[in-house]
């Protein structure tokens, strides 16, 4: 008979989970707010109740064993029922409620999403949020997020989609720039230019235009290359190059004139911006609550944002 000492809690389960499918204590130990210490010491206790080991541990990966993979198979169907009858007992009540974690670009977060919390928050009293500003793109499951808002190509099947807008792209550089490098009349005149990329795009090493002969497509060449949107529109202010923006971003430093718009008779292939969620079972009232009532709110505000900028005619066509 299993003393009551040996009982597995559900945290032991999901952290080595987590570590079997990240291959790293360190990893697995982020994605659930802990201490690499704490993770490590937790999974040997597990292996010590047990009597086996579950892990091997390398300088450079951790993969498990032939008893942690099967382990491991049973502890992913154990919380998978888990998170199943939580989800069940959670739609009786109806209310969304317990925390919502969300992640989100920096900017488009902090201009567009994070204002439309209070109101969401105010309806329902029994929601608590955590929003996380990243550009990089998350894994859902394993970095434990029950909503993202992502701009660009979604390559993931697995996540449910509700598209709430697009991002047109805008060519843009400083007039201190232009008064000294020119201004580029066609998008061939680009390879003369010092051009800044994002670097958390593989395609901003290429920029591709349509315009009334067609699409054209050049290669970037710069000596700047930033990961967070943010930095790369301050870096065309100061006047370092030109950048590739989308609307949101460079909306104000255009009507500030701190930014000049450029090759307007071309249009940059929109981008579209979606709110995504895991697939699999039912979403929990307070995810499909946030993916209608803020994707709503969210998909009229950047409606209005990107008919409030001017057009150019390849855009209209």
């Amino acid at each position: 008979m299993r003393k009551q000492s040996t009982l597995i809690e559900t945290i032991d389960l999901t952290l080595f989970t987590s570590v079997v499918e990240l291959r790293s204590f360190s990893a697995a130990a982020r994605s659930l707010r802990t201490t690499t210490s704490a993770a490590s010491k937790r999974i040997a206790r597990l292996e010590q109740l047990l009597g086996v080991r579950l892990l091997e541990r390398t300088t450079r990966r951790v993969l498990p064993t032939d008893a942690g993979a099967a382990f491991y198979t049973r502890a992913t169907r154990i919380l998978s029922d888990l998170g199943e009858a939580e989800n069940e007992i959670a739609t009786l009540g109806g209310e969304p409620r317990g925390t919502l974690r969300v992640s989100a670009p920096v900017l488009l977060g902090e201009r567009h999403l994070a204002p439309l919390l209070a109101s969401f928050l105010a309806r329902y009293p029994g929601l608590r949020i955590e929003l996380v500003l990243n550009d990089q793109f998350v894994n859902l499951l394993a970095d434990r997020f029950d909503v993202a808002l992502r701009v660009g190509a979604l390559a993931d099947s697995t996540l449910v989609r509700s598209r709430v807008g697009y991002a047109d792209g805008v060519v843009v550089a400083a007039p201190s720039y232009l008064a000294r490098a020119g201004h580029p009349k066609s998008p061939r005149d680009l390879a003369r230019h010092n051009c800044l990329r994002y670097s958390q795009i593989t395609a901003a090493r290429e920029w591709r235009f349509r315009g009334k002969r067609g699409d054209t497509t050049v290669p970037i060449i710069g000596n700047l290359e930033v990961n967070h949107g943010g930095a790369l529109r301050e870096a065309a202010i100061a006047g370092v190059g030109i950048a590739r923006l989308p609307d949101f971003l460079a909306a104000d430093a255009l009507a500030s004139g701190q930014l000049v718009q450029l090759l307007e008779s071309f249009s940059v292939a929109p981008t579209g911006i979606h709110l995504v969620h895991p697939a699999g079972i039912a979403p929990l009232p307070k995810v499909e609550a946030f993916m209608r009532d803020v994707g709503g709110a969210l998909k009229t505000r950047l409606a209005v944002l990107r008919e409030a900028r001017p057009r150019t005619d390849s855009q209209r066509g």
